[in-house]
């Protein structure tokens, strides 16, 4: 079952130049910045309440969210919106039981000490939906 929205993951082409709108135009603070070597992506999360923002820089061309970007212009722009489940492998069963197409039939390793999987906007109204959960 779904227990909140975790975090919006917005593209941006550099964290160090996106960090200031958040941090000086909205007062907000960024918690933690990692790289995630397997999704080619350095991440910053910063909290607002109970939601994280998640912003996304590539690190490599060949990246999902490089390819994000290019196709969105050269600029970045919100990539995904992710819910967070304490089953996340029910969930992805009652997704796929309900027609929705799998990105990742198993969780894989995310950011933020967390196990991920995608669903296909294709399959989602347009919006790339992600469900996470705490690892174990």
């Amino acid at each position: 079952m779904l227990k909140k929205i975790d975090h919006l993951g917005i593209a941006v082409t550099s964290i160090e130049q996106s960090l200031p709108y958040y941090e000086k135009v909205l007062g907000l603070k960024c918690e933690k910045i990692e790289t995630v070597e397997s999704q080619k992506v350095k991440t910053a999360f910063i909290t607002i309440g109970e939601v994280h923002i998640e912003l996304l820089e590539p690190t490599a061309p060949e990246s999902t969210i490089a390819k994000f970007i290019e196709k969105n212009g050269g600029r970045g722009g919100i990539h995904h919106v992710a819910y967070y489940t304490d089953d996340i492998t029910g969930q992805l069963k009652q997704a796929a039981d309900a027609g929705a197409t799998l990105l990742n039939p198993q969780p894989i390793e995310g950011a933020n000490n967390k196990l991920v999987a995608f669903l296909h906007p294709k399959s989602t109204g347009g919006v790339l939906t992600e469900f996470c959960t705490d690892k174990k």
